[in-house]
């Protein structure tokens, strides 16, 4: 009697499937790898970065910051901080600008409190307490820039301009400064942030002092970042992911992966460090929103925090970077969350030291790395930003072909927004 022979279509089923299932168990077992590699890769750029945050020359330092119902992070952590940067770059390398606006808590008096310690190191600066409120800015009368009318009717300020114009205001003492001869090495932008100084000086050194600027990575409830209103990968496109590797971009997410300063279009996430050359001179950088025409006409808007990268020819060419190794919190709970085993400088200790964050342990737990790994792999299969750009693009073009213009240089920064500010912060619209 003849042997029945497996039907040629069930044969070619069975392998397959086989085949399928190997190579599904050899991507797991290289994802698994991947994720080893990538947590030891971590550590050692978390023990180099903290061993080699040590400026060996004098750097002279802009600081600005803007504050807004800030009390209590100034209080129990910024002021402190910025003393212990000041102390360690010393006074007369530095300037400080501070401008709060409106708030309702003390963030005024606890500015107060900053400007006395900073009178004792005896570092020049300039802090502005504006008694202006957001209510005061409705109250008044409208600008012939940065408002708009909103459906109900009402003319109200859009909150990118604004804030624009206080970043503005915020580096002018810098102009002034440059227009007496008096010259700076880099401008900070302190958000109202947890940090250390070496989180500063590893930021300052980010890619060996070459670049356009150079951002922290920010956290208010890791493990997901924070600015992801800003942040902007290699090719101009949102995140893939909150989460570790968080980038859709090959160039930028596989910098991320190696532990290296990441190529991105524009950053902000906390802390930013930029040559303070760009801001002076009779074609310095201004902080500035898309055109009001735009944004209203367009329903879109674009943060300040990207445009100024989008405005600066110096991206196109010295590069715009986060620096992984640099990670900061809008609260003690998360700057902790994402330096394990770290507390910050005392002012007792030198920079450097290894009580300073210089744990060899890496701020990802191999587990999270495992899992970003996959999570960021399965955004970018079966998600994409095309869509949304494209519209973007459409809206941006109806409004040339309207006469807005030669267009908007900061495409890749405009989104499906609208942002008003009211009297108890801003909104979307």
């Amino acid at each position: 009697m003849a042997t029945r022979r497996p039907p040629r279509r069930f044969l070619r089923t069975l392998l397959s499937r086989s085949t399928f299932l190997k190579l599904a168990l050899l991507y797991l077992v290289w994802t698994v790898i991947e994720a080893q590699i990538s947590y030891y890769r971590v550590a050692r750029t978390e023990r180099e970065s903290r061993a080699q945050a040590v400026l060996h020359e004098p750097t002279r330092v802009y600081i600005a910051s803007l504050h807004w119902n800030n009390e209590k992070i100034l209080r129990a952590e910024w002021n402190r901080a910025v003393v212990d940067l000041v102390n360690t770059l010393g006074p007369e390398n530095v300037f400080v600008s501070v401008y709060e606006s409106g708030s309702w808590d003390d963030s005024k008096g606890a500015l107060r409190e900053l400007d006395e310690e900073l009178e004792k190191t005896g570092v020049a600066r300039k802090i502005i307490l504006d008694e202006e409120t957001h209510r005061d800015l409705i109250d008044g009368p409208p600008e012939k820039e940065g408002w708009i009318t909103i459906p109900d009717g009402r003319t109200m300020p859009r909150r990118i301009p604004y804030l624009s114009r206080l970043r503005n205001l915020s580096l002018q003492p810098l102009r002034d400064l440059a227009g007496n001869g008096t010259r700076f090495d880099h401008v900070l932008f302190l958000g109202d942030v947890v940090f250390s100084v070496p989180d500063i000086i590893t930021l300052i050194k980010t890619n060996n002092g070459h670049y356009a600027a150079a951002c922290s990575l920010d956290f208010s409830k890791p493990p997901n970042f924070y600015d992801t209103f800003a942040l902007r990968d290699a090719r101009g496109h949102e995140h893939a992911s909150q989460t570790w590797p968080y980038f859709r971009a090959s160039k930028s997410r596989k910098a991320m992966i190696n532990a290296q300063p990441v190529p991105v279009s524009s950053c902000w996430n906390g802390i930013v460090a930029m040559p303070a050359s760009s801001f002076t001179g009779i074609r310095g950088l201004q902080f500035r929103g898309i055109p009001d025409s735009l944004a209203a006409a367009h329903h879109l808007e674009a943060s300040e925090c990207c445009l100024i990268h989008a405005d600066n020819p110096a991206s196109r060419t010295r590069g715009v970077f986060v620096n992984p190794a640099v990670r900061v919190g809008y609260n003690r709970a998360a700057y902790d969350a994402v330096h394990p085993g770290a507390h910050l400088k005392t002012g007792s200790e030198p920079p450097g030291s290894g009580s300073e964050g210089g744990s060899s342990k890496s701020w990802l737990s191999l587990k999270e790395i495992y899992w970003g790994l996959w999570r960021n792999r399965v955004a970018r299969w079966t998600t994409t930003s095309w869509f949304e750009e494209r519209e973007v693009r459409r809206r941006v073009e109806r409004w040339v072909k309207g006469g807005g213009g030669g267009g908007e240089k900061g495409g890749f920064c405009i989104v499906d927004e609208m942002q008003i500010v009211v009297h108890n912060g801003w909104k979307h619209l």
